[in-house]
C-alpha cells in the first residue's frame, strides 16, 4: 500500500471523524435494522439528548450516510433510513458494535485499574 498524501490523510481523517462521533455508530446501527422516526431513535439510544440526536442526524445526512424522508400523514412524520453508502458500512459497523458488546467489561476493568493506579 502506497503512503497516502497529506491531502488524502486529511480526507480520511474527516470521513473517520464523521462516522466515529459520539452517537453516529449507535444511530447507524439502529438504522441498519430499518427506517425509524426521530423519537424511536431517541428511545433506542438512551441518554442522547434531542439536540445531540438532531446534530448527529444532520451530520449523517450531510455526509450521505442516511436519508431523511417526510411522510405526508396526519401529523406529518419524518423518517430516517440508511442510505446505500451507509449500508456499505454495515458489516464493519456490526463488527465494531459486536466487539464493543463483547469487550465492554474488559474496557471497564482497565479504566478502573487505571483510575486506581492514579490515586
Amino acid at each position: 500500500m502506497a503512503t497516502p498524501t497529506p491531502e488524502a490523510l486529511e480526507l480520511n481523517r474527516s470521513v473517520l471523524e464523521e462516522i466515529t462521533s459520539k452517537w453516529s455508530l449507535l444511530v447507524l446501527g439502529c438504522l441498519c435494522s430499518g427506517p425509524m422516526r426521530f423519537n424511536a431513535l431517541r428511545r433506542a439510544n438512551e441518554g442522547i439528548t434531542q439536540k445531540a440526536l438532531t446534530q448527529c442526524l444532520r451530520r449523517l445526512e450531510t455526509n450521505g450516510f442516511i436519508i431523511r424522508s417526510v411522510v405526508s400523514t396526519a401529523p406529518v412524520a419524518v423518517v430516517y433510513e440508511i442510505s446505500p453508502l451507509g449500508r456499505s458500512l454495515e458489516p464493519h459497523l456490526r463488527g465494531i458494535l459486536e466487539w464493543a458488546e463483547e469487550h465492554r467489561g474488559e474496557v471497564s476493568a482497565a479504566q478502573r485499574a487505571f483510575a486506581a493506579r492514579d490515586q
